[in-house]
């Protein structure tokens, strides 16, 4: 069975964390879901972004979300897949060593990581994008660009794949994004 790790904290955004979350559990797959310093059966919780308009998105309160496993001990060798959602989230898991050291192993092991809206700040920080094609949320392109990846501006709903590696705006591209990730299975 393939088990997929999906690195998550506090105000991740909702969508980007349960729907593909709960779509790879109903595709079969073994999902676990962390959070650092937090254990299974702690919850954290999510904000909702929405595009209505504005010069930006907008954000409001989530769900909880319950994690069902322990940030202690995960190893990406003992993991198929990498996914990390987006949202308030990756600004400060991305100053985690051990969040940044987990995403170097997946990438030395060439293992499939996808990453949506902000999650791909803690794979810049990670230092693993280096002449990758990649897209995030648009605000995030500048820091895309700096960690020597190009970035790609596509539309909401859509996700680009360089390697192992699956990126994408924002959550309407949940199922691009989902079908290109399972894809590299």
């Amino acid at each position: 069975m393939t088990r997929v790790l999906m690195v998550t904290g506090d105000f991740v955004e909702d969508y980007e964390n349960m729907v593909p979350f709960q779509a790879l559990l109903a595709m079969g797959y073994e999902v676990d879901a962390v959070c650092p310093d937090r254990v299974a059966g702690e919850v954290i919780p999510t904000s909702i972004h929405d595009f209505e308009g504005d010069q930006t998105y907008t954000e409001k309160r989530g769900h909880n979300f319950q994690l069902n496993a322990d940030f202690e001990g995960v190893n990406s060798s003992d993991y198929d897949a990498l996914y990390i959602p987006g949202g308030r989230a990756p600004e400060y898991l991305r100053l985690n060593p051990k969040v940044l050291e987990l995403v170097r192993g997946f990438f030395s092991a060439n293992k499939p990581v996808a990453s949506i809206c902000h999650g791909p700040q803690i794979l810049s920080a990670a230092g693993v994008l280096e002449g990758r094609t990649v897209s995030a949320y648009p605000a995030c392109e500048p820091e895309m660009r700096q960690s020597g990846a190009e970035y790609v501006c596509l539309a909401v709903d859509q996700a680009v794949t360089d390697g192992n590696l699956v990126t994408a705006p924002a959550w309407p591209a949940h199922p691009a994004m989902l079908k290109q990730f399972v894809a590299l299975f």
